[in-house]
């Protein structure tokens, strides 16, 4: 009993339940054959696409800020990647760069304004947001004349970033997103860095008096949201060999809610990556599954809302029950972050 009560209070709990309950929903509501959804490549890709960025933004919203222009970011990563390789021809290293600067110059933008006004980082990241996508319109009509743009990429760059394994089905960004994910769970649950993120996530101006570099980590962090997001779009774009300025716009909210119902709290503070991974996968199968059933595609928006609102519900009490249980050996802090 002490086991299950101790995993039950770990902020991936609440992503792990809602993964159950959404495969029982429908399992014993929807009918579906759970083989033929766990082996479809349809919610695995759609997953690694939202989980990178969720990633990045899960860590971001640990220390207690949001990033919402990462719904601009991904075609401005893909739409760059295709000017510069595809429309002026340049090798196919030129445009990953400057999809991979692009994400650095924006996410630097928001995080030093984020550091040196009062602004709410919600308002900063809409405003870029709104901006960036008038950027890459205007941008990609100025430069092409079109609003889509062809591209052509070496095979090594296919391999690397646009490939499709296992019979054509399983996109390459998949081997990506548990990279990454295994990259950001050491750094936040086992360095001091991961500490730091969670000390200011649970009080900015404590954890600066500790001599935690607040406003350095916090832009790192933008950085990380823009430049994945970025990423991502480069991946699309050589994977499908061409981008538009209106792709990815539409995983903002997505991309939010994996995170939140990967038990990430919006004041900071709380979460964990192994959360984040599961509740991108769950937010993908509630997105994608839905065809592996008779239900009206027309109320998975219902199911992703109920689902949303029982995870926070499932989050807030998982919190209590974290701060609650201080072991004589570890602190809030590092139970919390576990």
């Amino acid at each position: 009993m002490d086991m299950i009560a101790n995993l039950l209070r770990r902020p991936a709990a609440a992503s792990i339940l809602s993964l159950l309950g959404v495969l029982a929903f429908y399992v014993f509501i929807g009918g579906v054959d759970l083989g033929n959804l766990m082996g479809a490549a349809s919610w695995v890709n759609y997953a690694a696409r939202i989980g990178i960025v969720a990633i990045a933004v899960g860590l971001l919203m640990t220390s207690g800020e949001i990033d919402i222009s990462i719904g601009a970011m991904i075609p401005a990563g893909a739409m760059t990647t295709a000017i510069i390789s595809g429309y002026y021809e340049l090798p196919i290293v030129f445009g990953i760069l400057g999809a991979l600067a692009v994400g650095v110059l924006v996410g630097l933008f928001n995080g030093i304004l984020a550091v040196r006004t009062t602004v709410p980082t919600l308002i900063i990241t809409l405003g870029t947001l709104v901006a960036m996508q008038g950027v890459v319109l205007a941008g990609s009509r100025l430069l092409t004349g079109a609003a889509s743009v062809p591209l052509t990429a070496p095979d090594w760059a296919k391999q690397a970033f646009g490939q499709l394994m296992f019979g054509g089905s399983h996109q390459v960004l998949i081997v990506w997103w548990v990279i990454i994910t295994t990259i950001a769970w050491f750094v936040l649950h086992h360095t001091k860095y991961g500490n730091w993120i969670f000390a200011i996530g649970g009080d900015r101006e404590s954890a600066r008096n500790a001599g935690v570099p607040v406003d350095r980590m916090t832009i790192i962090l933008f950085v990380l949201t823009s430049t994945s997001a970025s990423f991502v779009g480069m991946c699309h774009a050589i994977l499908f060999n061409s981008a538009q300025v209106s792709g990815g716009m539409g995983d903002i909210f997505n991309i939010i809610v994996s995170v939140v119902v990967g038990g990430v709290l919006l004041t900071g503070g709380f979460g964990s990556v192994i959360g984040i991974f599961f509740g991108a996968i769950t937010f993908a199968i509630v997105n994608k599954g839905i065809d592996f059933t008779a239900i009206d595609r027309n109320w998975s928006n219902l199911i992703i809302g109920v689902m949303l609102v029982i995870a926070v519900l499932l989050n807030e009490n998982f919190r209590q029950l974290a701060l609650r249980y201080a072991p004589k050996k570890k602190s809030r802090t590092s139970e919390a972050s576990q």
